[in-house]
């Protein structure tokens, strides 16, 4: 089991220099510091910090990597060792989970393994997008260059990743109040009324009996049997998801639905399009090229589409034809991939593609948002004044008979 040691030492200029270093014992340690030419002065096991929460040191996100990818890539192209790059970033980044997994990849690189194999060791922080445009950036002798358009890449899909939860949470945010205000009306509010209504006796007018017998369910078992079948429903899903045939279903209707699946349509295409065009601009063979997108496309009918896509490319076919019988992009995307392929630019063209679809994706946010504001607003308004009216409508009557 790997330990981490933390060390100090002298250099042949006499130097004084310190660090930690992760290996199995402290002659590994040794071994490690001798090839670097340092003598070591001293060396100590590295106690475990204490954490409040527990934890491992926290999720490596999108925003870690693409910190950690252009200052990689700012060292390599200043001409720094591969493994001494690697040695400062592991030392220096703040989340703790990437510090240890950047020095398991140092130890790898050091040990003789490519940083591309080094890096596909660690599918959860690095994917395998990441790992193969890293191989073939390794292979061109161009990684500085791969590295930037890593996270160029990475940036734009953490851009589209945020546009489209953007689109999503406010209308969930409005919903839940509206939902929240209702059912506090109706356990809380309405009961005080029925109370007094009971007291005065006399025929109720049909919206006043309506809210009270709805209220009358939600408070009672009603509400506990409506809750019960609403986690049932949720957790069937989560658990018909994670079949491939119920992915497979639930992906297609989201694809159907009327506002949303537009806009998931819009965000697979300029996903599928960024993502190819990184990988063929970067030396990455069109098959593995495809069959990364399809990995990475987080919809199954898409990712169907993809691999069908690359079966009839295996077959000699070009990329534009099994994409248009596909019908799964818009006859648009086709007819630039089919001119992309002619003129020998398809990198380019989906680029192109891909930077149009993005400028889609917010237009279609955005129309989504102006919709929804006022259809929300509508509806929590109106629910909220249908009740209010009909819990005052026996005090207007009681009112017209003392007139």
């Amino acid at each position: 089991m790997a330990t981490v040691f933390q060390w100090s030492g002298k250099t042949t200029r006499g130097a004084i220099e310190s660090g930690e270093i992760t290996a199995a014992s402290k002659e590994e340690v040794i071994a490690q510091l001798r090839k670097k030419n340092i003598t070591p002065t001293l060396i100590n096991e590295k106690k475990a910090a204490k954490k409040l929460f527990g934890g491992g040191g926290g999720k490596v996100t999108d925003k870690d990597i693409v910190i950690f990818t252009r200052q990689f890539s700012v060292m390599i192209d200043a001409g720094l060792p591969l493994v001494q790059a690697l040695d400062i970033l592991s030392t220096q980044v703040e989340n703790k989970a990437l510090a240890r997994v950047l020095a398991q990849i140092k130890d790898d690189v050091e040990a003789g393994s490519t940083y591309a194999d080094a890096l596909k060791k660690h599918p959860r922080v690095f994917t395998e997008l990441y790992a193969n445009m890293v191989a073939a950036g390794e292979a061109g002798g161009i990684l500085d260059t791969i590295l930037n358009r890593l996270a160029a890449y990475i940036e734009k899909a953490m851009a589209l990743k945020k546009r489209v939860k953007g689109a999503m949470t406010y209308p969930i945010i409005v919903t839940c109040i509206a939902v929240l205000a209702i059912a506090v009306i109706m356990i809380f509010v309405v009961p005080t009324f029925a109370t007094m209504f009971s007291s005065m006796g006399g025929t109720l007018p049909a919206p006043t009996l309506l809210i009270i017998n709805i209220s009358n369910f939600i408070a009672g078992w009603g509400g506990i049997i409506t809750a019960g079948v609403i986690t049932g429903l949720v957790m069937f899903l989560k658990q018909f998801r994670r079949t491939e045939k119920g992915q497979m279903i639930t992906d297609r209707i989201l694809l159907k639905l009327p506002i949303f699946g537009t806009l998931l349509n819009r965000v697979a295409v300029a996903k599928f399009t960024r993502t190819l065009g990184t990988l063929t601009s970067s030396g990455v063979p069109i098959l593995d090229g495809l069959e990364i997108t399809a990995k990475t496309a987080g919809n199954k009918v898409i990712e169907s589409a993809i691999m069908e896509v690359r079966r009839a490319v295996t077959g000699g076919k070009t990329l534009a034809e099994p994409l248009s019988k596909a019908k799964v992009f818009p006859p648009m995307v086709t007819h630039m991939i089919s001119v992309g392929e002619t003129t020998g630019a398809l990198d380019a063209m989906l680029s192109k593609i891909a930077d149009f679809y993005d400028e889609e994706v917010d237009s279609v946010v955005e129309n989504l948002t102006a919709m929804m504001e006022p259809l929300l607003m509508v509806f929590l308004g109106g629910t909220v004044g249908f009740v209010v009216v009909a819990m005052y409508l026996p005090i207007f009557k009681m009112g017209a008979l003392v007139k």
